[in-house]
């Protein structure tokens, strides 16, 4: 097998966007769409990458990394010029270079991987990359000859009356002898309505040198979106969910209604998991087999392990174990780890907290920078007063104990095993194990005093 290259077209900055935001950048799914190009490339098989950035250069660079090297456009003077700027990278390296807008997040690995196939099957110096379109307007148009060769790639501000009239468009994805590439762009000229030096010019000289050009036609055009304005951004973000949906329930997976389901690519669901409306998750969550989430549930960087139900909850950056009850309305923030068959209830809030086995926090309470154990019932309207301005402290709550309603724990504090804290209690002393803490006043109760109120009112 040749090696293969790729040149990423990013230097543009998307005046049609009107944003701040440099065009690539914009997310679809949430992922820049220029990570999407580069993701679905490498997947293909292609192992080195060039970057072509002009506008936004170094915000681009921060976001791509080291998944590309970068060549600099300092002007944008179209297409052709642009891929040049690549050239000291990959001048007289021999093989097959794809060359890609990075404004087309929804081209797959496949079909990168068959372009090149059929490229190199083909002995092609050049294949374009095709789709037929109802309504071609704006678009490059592929002329054909009269034995179905490409023939050349006429820009729609270019095209004759006759030519405006096919179907078939560049969807500006090329495959290119990565040589005969760069020796094309030396001759190619800007002597065009634009002014501009068009890669699709690349087509029509090596047509003139006799090589071989192929079109490689794929029959969904959705797939090839360029995405230049809000209007096409949403219609990616649309296009990219459905696909995520419909593999995840080919894979098992109960979405209750997926166009009100929003999972993110690379977020990993096991079979027979119960997703309802209104869900959105993301990041790096795994989902095990089994669980039901939702509705209306955010869920974002979370293992959650089987059997688990998340109800109108959020939850970050968190581990919850199997036959967890969750919500409705809990709030999970990050670094916590909520173990097995745990009930984190109605108005609760967790933070940087274990919760250990079979314990309970069933109603509106803080719990935060906590260490809970096993078989811990926590009681309506319980506070862990874990900052004092300027620093966070633990509270330790051992297996076993019970925690009143409305009970204040100011940490740094420990509830000893097994131990009961009266409702109403503000807890400042460590409690020994086994042990009933009272921190309240004593009740007094002033005979007949009410009455007396209510005559003076």
């Amino acid at each position: 097998m040749s090696e293969r290259f790729a040149v990423i077209l990013a230097a543009g900055q998307g005046t049609r966007m009107k944003s701040k935001l440099y065009k690539v950048l914009h997310p679809v799914m949430g992922r820049p769409m220029v990570k999407h190009v580069i993701e679905q490339v490498k997947a293909a098989g292609i192992r080195e990458v060039v970057t072509i950035v002009g506008h936004g250069a170094e915000q681009v660079k921060e976001n791509i990394g080291d998944e590309s090297k970068y060549a600099l456009q300092e002007e944008q003077l179209g297409t052709g010029h642009a891929v040049v700027q690549a050239e000291e990278i990959l001048k007289n390296k021999s093989g097959t270079t794809v060359v890609v807008c990075g404004d087309t997040p929804l081209i797959t690995k496949e079909t990168y991987a068959a372009l090149v196939e059929h490229h190199e099957r083909e002995g092609s110096k050049a294949t374009v990359l095709t789709t037929e379109m109802p309504d071609p307007t704006g678009y490059g148009r592929v002329i054909r000859n009269a034995d179905g060769d490409v023939e050349r790639i006429v820009e729609h501000k270019d095209a004759s009356e006759s030519e405006k009239r096919v179907k078939e468009i560049n969807t500006g994805t090329f495959c290119f002898d990565n040589e005969m590439l760069f020796q094309a762009l030396q001759n190619v000229s800007n002597e065009n309505a634009q002014g501009e030096y068009y890669l699709t010019d690349v087509i029509e000289i090596l047509k003139n040198q006799s090589r071989k050009v192929s079109a490689f036609l794929i029959p969904d055009a959705n797939e090839t979106l360029g995405v230049n304005d809000r209007v096409a951004l949403a219609q990616a973000e649309k296009i990219m969910k459905q696909r995520v949906n419909e593999q995840h329930m080919r894979n098992g997976v109960t979405i209750i209604d997926p166009d009100q389901t929003y999972i993110q690519p690379g977020v990993v669901i096991g079979q027979d998991v119960v997703i309802h409306p209104g869900c959105v998750i993301s990041g790096d969550t795994v989902i095990e087999s089994n669980a039901v989430i939702g509705p209306n549930s955010e869920i974002t960087n979370c293992y959650v392990d089987a059997y688990t139900t998340i109800r109108h909850s959020v939850a970050a950056d968190s581990k919850i174990g199997k036959r967890v009850n969750i919500g409705p309305y809990t709030h999970i923030r990050p670094a916590s780890d909520i173990h097995d068959e745990a009930k984190i209830g109605n108005f609760v809030e967790i933070k940087k907290t274990t919760i250990g086995e079979n314990s309970k926090v069933s109603h509106l309470s803080y719990i935060g920078d906590a260490d809970v154990g096993s078989n811990v019932n926590v009681g309506c309207g319980t506070i862990t007063v874990n900052y004092d301005g300027k620093n966070k402290f633990l509270t330790t709550i051992e297996d076993d104990a019970f925690v009143g309603c409305n009970s204040n724990l100011i940490a740094p504090v420990t509830i000893g095993k097994g131990s009961y804290v009266a409702a109403g209690s503000t807890i400042t002393k460590d409690v020994p194990d086994d042990a009933l803490a009272v921190a309240r006043g004593r009740q007094s109760n002033k005979e007949g005093y009410a009455t007396k109120i209510k005559n003076r009112l």
